[in-house]
């Protein structure tokens, strides 16, 4: 499969939440690489909706905010409508690299879901306790996922549309990670994780992207759902 077939019938799903000063950079970076992109606007009080229209993207709003996990699944149900054959999840944040692409999506020709592993890969702007904390909360996700991962929380993933159902968030905030995990042991779909970047900003840290957040998307899947 060329590229440019690749770009042609894959999308990539955006949840965004207050993100105007990061979303026109990440949307601009994949519609100029020739991506399809749906930015999910969860209910925002500022102009990510406008900024992310300008840069290239197809915007649909939630009316409040209703999570991560409620954000991705809309963007993804208005994908496949539009016939998709190939779904991306993306950060809106910045920690995501648009060059990894290329990559996760060569992966499905052999799988039916690539994971996106900073680990395999490379991580920018981390601390070593964020680090300690990422590769702690992978080792719990394992033991009760029954996957074998080097990166359980990696929010960039890519995965054939016929697949879609079995892996349907029904985990409206943080702990959809846990719970598309979960599903993808259940579906017996074939997996892989495949190598990408995630770059740490002062941008994502003030949104609270800290490494207690992964500990928090496993305590409120498996305890509390």
């Amino acid at each position: 499969m060329s590229l440019v077939d690749a770009r042609a019938g894959t999308w990539v799903v955006v949840a965004a939440y207050n993100e105007e000063a990061a979303i026109a950079a990440v949307v601009g970076d994949l519609a100029r690489a020739g991506w399809n992109v749906v930015v999910v606007d969860d209910g925002s009080h500022d102009d990510t909706a406008s900024s992310a229209s300008t840069a290239g993207a197809i915007v649909l709003r939630h009316a409040i905010n209703r999570g991560q996990g409620a954000a991705l699944q809309t963007g993804i149900d208005f994908a496949l409508a539009r016939g998709a054959k190939r779904l991306v999840t993306f950060d809106a944040d910045g920690q995501h690299d648009a060059g990894d692409l290329p990559a996760l999506i060569a992966a499905l020709d052999d799988a039916d879901v690539a994971l996106g592993s900073r680990f395999l890969g490379s991580i920018v702007g981390a601390s070593r306790r964020r680090r300690a904390f990422l590769r702690a909360a992978t080792t719990v996700s394992n033991r009760l996922a029954g996957l074998p991962l080097t990166d359980a929380h990696c929010g960039l993933r890519a995965f054939r549309a016929e697949v879609a159902t079995h892996l349907r968030m029904t985990q409206d905030r943080m702990a959809h990670a846990s719970e598309l995990l979960a599903n993808l042991r259940r579906s017996g779909a074939r997996w892989v994780e495949v190598p990408v970047t995630v770059r740490y900003t002062e941008h994502s840290a003030r949104k609270g992207q800290h490494g207690l957040q992964a500990v928090r998307v496993l305590f409120d899947y498996w305890f509390r759902s």
